[in-house]
């Protein structure tokens, strides 16, 4: 005999897993959608034939045709009666284009075809252990360029410096500042041009990485800032920093432990480490409500505990947790942390680092 509430169950999950195949479809789209400027194009335009759109947007009409077929059935674009003429709401393009800047969730779209380019490399990993390094992900930085772009540097000198009590003042003065896993360096590129007297240095894995920020620095004619192609392992730079920042960094170390007590030797015994890292407890059952849990997971199973790994690293994960951060900036000798949020953004941490 049939369980209702077990059939039902069945109907239920069955209709999840086929919006999720659907989701997914979408998401991808919406990548295309962000890389080729189809949505900015379509927000400055009126309604459209697929021919007008293409050429407005310098594209190939045919393309632009199915991609706007995925985008009509699935409810992000709207097309007329007569199945011609198409067009991008404008509460549709508020969360779609680059003018809307931090609130762009079309950026974020572009992690699920880079983690999709190494899923075969994964599996492998699942069958072997292991990990996959930097250098397999092709488009990693570039996209993590543009996320932070819009997470961090959009909010770092009106809403993240603030929640650091005196940085400001001291960042006005003058002092030396390092960011630890620096990336493409746009966070650099911003204090740099905001606070002339005070010095600055990036150190990054990437070779890419640093290429590019050594190339944007030179466009802004920064004298104040530089970068360095460095493994952070056995980091011991005694150099007397009176502010250290990493964003969203930490967990992607091989061995996170031996970074963090390198950037407590590093710090001068008056100054602060600012430390940006996902929000999230290190308990997984803690996390079922997390708004954007499964995206987070995913990404930390195929890129941030991957390339730990890959590095014979401990592979934290980005989901290691507050528990865990707390943990271990209490072992790398930081005695006072503070953990601040921003009210706009659900997905970080701040974590307000003393030595004493």
């Amino acid at each position: 005999m049939n369980n209702p509430a077990s059939e039902a169950r069945k109907e239920a999950f069955a209709e999840k897993m086929l919006d999720m195949i659907n989701d997914g479809a979408l998401t991808l789209m919406t990548s295309v959608g962000h890389q080729t400027g189809l949505f900015d194009t379509m927000s400055g335009l009126k309604p459209s034939t697929s021919d007008q759109i293409a050429a407005a947007a310098g594209l190939n009409e045919r393309y632009v045709r199915e991609w706007l077929g995925a985008m009509t059935v699935g409810r992000i674009v709207e097309v007329d009666d007569s199945g011609q003429k198409y067009w991008l709401p404008p509460e549709h393009a508020a969360f779609l284009t680059r003018a809307v800047a931090a609130d762009n969730v079309a950026v974020f779209a572009q992690y699920i075809p880079l983690l999709g380019s190494v899923e075969d490399k994964i599996i492998e990993c699942f069958r072997n252990g292991g990990g996959v390094p930097y250098t397999e992900y092709k488009r990693f930085h570039q996209v993590m360029a543009e996320d932070s772009g819009q997470s961090v540097v959009s909010s770092l000198i009106e809403h993240i410096l603030p929640l650091a009590p005196g940085v400001i003042d001291r960042l006005r003065d003058g002092i030396d500042v390092l960011d630890v896993g620096c990336g493409a360096g746009r966070a650099l590129h911003l204090l740099g041009r905001s606070f002339p007297n005070s010095r600055f240095i990036g150190y990054d894995l990437s070779s890419e990485a640093i290429a590019t920020a050594r190339t944007e620095a030179s466009n802004y004619g920064l004298r104040n800032v530089r970068f360095e192609e460095k493994d952070l392992t056995d980091f011991d730079v005694r150099t007397g920093f009176s502010l250290i920042t990493a964003f969203d960094a930490i967990h992607d170390q091989a061995k996170p432990d031996r970074v963090l007590s390198g950037i407590s030797r590093s710090l001068r015994n008056d100054g602060t480490f600012l430390m940006q890292d996902i929000a999230g407890s290190s308990h997984v059952h803690k996390n079922r409500d997390h708004p954007v849990g499964p995206l987070l997971y995913t990404v930390s199973c195929m890129h941030c505990m991957s390339v730990s790994l890959a590095q014979n690293g401990a592979g934290l994960g980005a989901m290691w947790g507050e528990e865990k951060a707390l943990e271990m900036l209490k072992e790398a000798g930081f005695s006072r942390v503070e953990v601040k949020k921003l009210s706009h953004d659900f997905q970080n941490n701040y974590y307000i680092v003393n030595k004493s």
